[in-house]
């Protein structure tokens, strides 16, 4: 079982068996991830982050979790200079690989089409799990021209491409839908989801504006995807998996 937790934005904390990965951490106003910690004493706390921009990567984290075992797995574009050195960090540019950390198997780093990365995380049991970061299609149609569109989608096909020549399922995906960008504003998402089999899906980077990114049936692009509206945040699912769903 993960029980998957809303922080804010694009954060979230997913809650195993044996960790807690906490992703693209920004603010908690619900205080969610003290409560998380404080329930689950001595299990270790595993941060990513995307990238450098402040509403996916706060500093605050490294004084976070002090009484737990801390890993922190960062995207290489978050300044060295910042971070402290008595922790445990491990840096990643799109295609690299980190095994065996706290609460993984794996972690595979995909591009983006923003600064950063991409996270495709295999949890100790098996369990799949996808972070886009600030991984879209980030067209604004209503203002861009024709061809800064076509640029756009061509820019989020190729690291699509390069994530769907591996990955054929995710057991939870966290992907933006940000309906500041107008006309089209869940594309993105709906190409994502029609390239790659979903089984649990979350919205994020919506920036409050729930109500549009939680109209699954715009974007949805499979009956067997489980769509999740997480908005505020503190709120949290548990996800089951059965033992056939599970990848070795």
């Amino acid at each position: 079982m993960t029980k998957v937790t809303y922080l804010d934005h694009s954060g979230f904390a997913l809650t195993t068996d044996d960790a807690i990965l906490v992703f693209d951490y920004y603010r908690d106003p619900s205080h969610a991830l003290h409560k998380i910690l404080n329930a689950n004493p001595g299990k270790p706390v595993t941060f990513f982050a995307s990238h450098r921009h402040p509403d996916h990567y706060n500093p605050g984290i490294f004084e976070i979790a002090q009484d737990h075992r801390r890993t922190y797995v960062l995207s290489n574009d978050i300044p060295a200079m910042k971070i402290p050195t008595r922790l445990n960090v491990q840096g990643m540019s799109p295609g690299d690989i980190i095994e065996n950390i706290p609460g993984c198997q794996r972690v595979k780093a995909y591009g983006s089409t923003d600064v950063g990365l991409s996270f495709f995380v295999t949890l100790t049991d098996g369990t799949t799990v996808f972070h886009a970061g600030d991984l879209n299609l980030w067209h604004w149609k209503d203002q861009y021209t024709d061809r800064q569109v076509l640029r756009a989608s061509q820019k989020f096909d190729q690291v699509l491409h390069s994530i769907e020549s591996e990955v054929s399922e995710i057991d939870i995906c966290m992907f933006p839908v940000d309906p500041r960008q107008g006309t089209d504003f869940a594309e993105g998402a709906h190409r994502f989801l029609s390239a790659i089999d979903v089984r649990n899906f979350f919205p994020m980077h919506f920036w409050g504006d729930y109500r549009e990114a939680c109209d699954f049936p715009v974007y949805s692009a499979s009956d067997a995807t489980h769509y999740c509206c997480l908005h505020t945040p503190g709120q949290s699912t548990e996800i089951m998996l059965q033992p056939a769903e599970a990848h070795s």
